[in-house]
């Protein structure tokens, strides 16, 4: 597989406050990794900074172009998907409209009533609540329409942060397998930003481990996982 992102150097700051210092790493073609670390490691900063939602620094390469000072919506053009921590779905929009607002920047109608079916094929539960405002779901369905509505974008690349947060593990394990067929059939790369290492690295080729917004440890998942600092850092055991 060839590199779809790829980040060299990656600065990245609030005001004067740096958060990031120097990121160096990559996401195969239709690859999945995922970026470990502690809270304020400077994981949701990284897909903040690759989407150019804050000021960053360094070099930037989607798809073989440099999008390192690219606007947020130039970004999302190119096929790059972002799941903010904490859904951010329209709660006053109903399920299907929510969906709707992932396609605006596609144009054939046609294409979009056909990925509404796909996507309620991955995720028939919002099928049943297509018509039930975002702000009645679970917090399941809620992260799974968070999830749906970027696939209407039909990206290439999905930034999710922490898609399991606050679910049980039921839904955890169902979100993570439907992640598993999204990539496997349509080729979708993603970086995963999690907490719930021991799910994730089931899921992912790669791992990038954060401390105060450096990498200390990269490696295949299953090297990652078989490290001893790391699971007794975030496997417990």
């Amino acid at each position: 597989m060839s590199k779809l992102l790829e980040v060299t150097g990656l600065h990245a700051s609030y005001g004067d406050f740096r958060v990031l210092h120097g990121l160096d790493f990559s996401v195969e073609k239709g690859g999945i990794s995922t970026l470990l670390g502690a809270n304020g490691a400077g994981k949701t900063t990284t897909l903040r900074a690759l989407c150019g939602m804050i000021k960053r620094s360094g070099t930037i390469r989607y798809d073989g172009n440099d999008i390192g000072s690219k606007a947020t919506e130039e970004i999302v053009r190119m096929g790059v998907a972002h799941v903010p921590e904490g859904r951010g779905t329209f709660t006053g929009l109903t399920t299907e409209e929510n969906l709707e607002c992932g396609a605006m920047t596609r144009s054939s109608r046609a294409e979009i009533a056909r990925d509404m079916e796909q996507v309620y094929h991955w995720f028939p539960r919002l099928r049943e609540r297509r018509a039930q405002q975002a702000g009645t779901l679970s917090g399941g369905e809620q992260q799974m329409l968070a999830i749906a509505r970027a696939l209407m974008l039909r990206p290439r690349l999905m930034l999710l942060d922490e898609p399991s947060f606050g679910l049980a593990p039921m839904i955890v394990q169902e979100m993570f397998s439907i992640l598993r067929k999204v990539n496997e059939e349509e080729d979708v790369a993603m970086l995963i930003v999690e907490q719930n290492a021991g799910v994730v690295l089931e899921l992912a080729d790669t791992a990038f481990v954060l401390e105060t917004g450096g990498i200390v440890m990269s490696g295949t998942a299953a090297e990652i996982r078989d490290n001893e600092t790391i699971r007794a850092a975030y496997l417990g055991y």
